[in-house]
């Protein structure tokens, strides 16, 4: 009797690796891909549609005219040269030797961090003192520095416009 036993749940334990786990990995690759390509993509879609809305729900004129408006990249650009800063946790055995360069929408854009230099050094040397030397020498991570710094300036001088933000040197030594 204990042997029938025995026998019927070794057969369902194999029924299930059979059947049942292979169709567990299906349905999460299908879910993977629905969640990937359906969802992520109404998300992005609903998110950039909504940007552009104001309170009433309506969107701008402003927004109209920049989203039509082409977007001349290298035209108006401001530079920030040898900014010199230790990593976190180098202990000042390491140095990192950045000039970054900001790609602006306007000549008045420019004109506003010229006038607000020291406070955009100030912001971009505490930015890159708070990455660790590994951060800092990743390749992959200057994209999301980046996109960082850009997203911390804008923050900081709602006003400003930055198209993008170029490294005209990157020396970690």
């Amino acid at each position: 009797m204990a042997d029938e036993k025995e026998i019927t749940t070794k057969s369902s334990n194999l029924k299930f690796f059979i059947i049942g786990l292979p169709i567990f990995v299906v349905q999460l690759i299908i879910v993977y891909f629905v969640t990937a390509n359906i969802i992520m993509n109404k998300v992005g879609t609903t998110h950039s549609s909504e940007s552009g809305k104001s309170e009433s729900g309506e969107v701008s004129k402003d927004k109209k005219k920049n989203s039509n408006k082409k977007i001349e990249y290298g035209k108006f650009l401001y530079s920030v040269d040898d900014i010199i800063v230790n990593p976190q946790g180098s202990n000042g055995e390491q140095l990192l030797l950045a000039s970054i360069a900001f790609d602006l929408g306007s000549e008045e854009n420019v004109t506003e961090l010229k006038a607000k230099d020291v406070l955009v050094k100030d912001l971009v040397i505490s930015i890159l003192s708070n990455k660790d030397a590994m951060q800092l020498s990743n390749n992959e991570f200057k994209d999301s520095l980046r996109i960082e710094i850009s997203q911390k300036v804008e923050k900081f001088l709602p006003a400003l416009k930055v198209n993008r933000v170029y490294f005209s040197k990157y020396i970690l030594n």
